[in-house]
């Protein structure tokens, strides 16, 4: 295999008789699309309606002669963590039986598909469909390391919900259910080539190994976002079950400690009315201290009761640091 061509336009003819045209583009008539339309015919409408096209697409034709052709725009971020699928890359593919195209690929991916391992991959496509197969396994890549780098925030969120459990913990934990929900946007379109391809090309697949490495990838990826899934709810359901169990334990402290002070409030409330014939209100010192007397016994003597009752429980007890709720 050798390269041919200059700057951002490379053409990569195969030992197995297809050929791989990799070209970098700002505008779509520029004279490198136009010489490729000119030397493949059969790109043309697929050219034609990348324009119109600002999301990820997949589409499966047969040209005259029944040749399989698939093409469209795969989306996928270079990038460890994202905010948004606004920052993600995107390039355009074109796949029959002899041509291998594809459209503004990141330079980063571009340097790591010039690497030895790739370009041997490469040599031992029979059709460029495996040459396509090769390139998704290397995005793919970049979806394992934004799913490690996940795993690592997410891990710290769990610490922190296990330690403190503060009140913000729930937009955390939404963070990483929409970081994960921006991931698996972006892989959807890599399933979407499997069952793509397997329209295109049938049983002739089964034989195809990089078919294979590409399926059991992305069948990894899948594993992975689904138990990562299945994490997240389970974080915001035990949240859920905090937060309702708190929020029961405080009405329950705070109706344990309205009853408490019951008498005394029932105290301040007849002693504290204008009248002049209340017992003990002119008997000075003694009348006060009587008083206050009554109180104590009376609020003790309630909370005894109730701490007998068993209805007190360790609500009023202070948690160690630590706890979980």
């Amino acid at each position: 295999m050798k390269e041919e061509g200059l700057g951002g336009e490379r053409i990569w003819p195969m030992e197995q008789g297809w050929t791989w045209t990799d070209l970098q583009i700002e505008d779509w008539d520029s004279p490198s699309v136009k010489r490729l339309i000119l030397k493949k015919p059969v790109v043309e409408e697929w050219i034609k309606s990348i324009p119109e096209t600002n999301t990820n697409y997949l589409s499966v034709r047969f040209a005259e002669d029944q040749e399989p052709l698939i093409f469209g725009a795969m989306p996928y971020s270079v990038k460890k963590e994202i905010d948004s699928e606004t920052e993600c890359e995107r390039f355009h593919f074109f796949v029959s039986r002899t041509e291998l195209v594809t459209i503004n690929l990141d330079d980063h991916t571009r340097f790591v598909m010039n690497s030895r391992e790739r370009v041997n991959l490469l040599a031992g496509c029979k059709w460029p469909i495996d040459g396509m197969f090769v390139l998704g396994r290397t995005i793919l890549h970049y979806f394992h390391e934004g799913m490690d780098q996940f795993e690592i925030n997410l891990r710290k969120v769990e610490e922190t919900m296990r330690q403190r459990n503060e009140k913000n913990i729930m937009d955390r934990i939404l963070n990483a259910r929409f970081e994960l929900l921006y991931w698996s946007n972006l892989f959807i379109p890599y399933l979407e080539l499997i069952t793509a391809a397997r329209e295109a090309y049938l049983d002739e697949l089964d034989q195809s190994v990089y078919f294979q490495r590409f399926y059991y990838r992305a069948d990894r990826m899948e594993t992975l976002f689904s138990h990562y899934e299945k994490e997240i709810d389970t974080l915001i359901m035990i949240d859920d079950a905090v937060s309702a169990f708190r929020g029961n334990d405080i009405m329950k402290t705070l109706t344990i400690i309205t009853a408490i002070f019951t008498p005394a409030m029932v105290v301040g409330a007849i002693w504290g009315m204008n009248f002049d014939y209340l017992p003990w209100i002119h008997t000075g010192t003694w009348g006060f201290i009587a008083i206050m007397l009554m109180v104590l016994l009376s609020t003790g003597g309630l909370y005894a009761w109730m701490w007998m009752k068993g209805w007190t429980g360790d609500l009023l007890r202070v948690r160690r640091k630590n706890s979980n709720l």
